[in-house]
């Protein structure tokens, strides 16, 4: 069930645990957008430039990863993750060649293992680690707060397109 409250949660500090209560409602209704589709609506390309919803949901799931490689680690991506994760980070030609023909459960899997870490990580921080502050490559400031609002908001933004491709296909029925 969907909780559309924004409170903080059990064994996290208030903050990080308002922080979670947003993750997972904005999780919750993904998961509700995606909920019985099969492998090749999953697959599905509305034209040729297109992202599939296999390849949104692999995508969600790998900013959420890149964010803990981020945050936690206070690294980049090494290479075998990269190799991993590359096609979903960036979609496009490669993603459409390689991320296909998977069940609906492989990608609630990757995404269900992925949240799995972000929270047992997050249970580990205080409040006060959301506002430490890092500089990007080019000198631009973030703290770890933005970084968790960014994987909310880029999965908030591939949910709407994940609804576009749904109504798509209900109409090429």
């Amino acid at each position: 069930m969907i909780d559309y409250r924004i409170i903080p949660r059990e064994n996290f500090t208030d903050k990080i645990g308002e922080l979670v209560s947003m993750l997972e409602h904005t999780r919750a209704v993904t998961l509700s957008e995606i909920s019985n589709l099969s492998q090749s609506e999953l697959d599905y390309l509305p034209n040729e430039g297109s992202n599939s919803i296999g390849s949104l949901l692999l995508h969600i799931a790998s900013i959420e990863f890149v964010h803990q490689v981020i945050s936690f680690e206070k690294r980049d991506l090494n290479e075998d993750e990269y190799l991993k994760w590359g096609s979903a980070l960036e979609l496009g030609d490669k993603a459409r060649d390689v991320i296909k023909n998977h069940s609906l459960e492989y990608y609630l899997d990757e995404l269900f293992q992925i949240r799995e870490n972000t929270l047992t990580y997050l249970k580990l921080k205080k409040d006060s680690w959301l506002f430490e502050e890092n500089k990007w490559g080019n000198g631009v400031s973030y703290n770890n707060y933005y970084l968790w609002f960014h994987v909310m908001e880029d999965e908030i933004n591939h949910r709407g397109q994940i609804r576009t491709i749904k109504r798509l296909l209900e109409n090429n029925k």
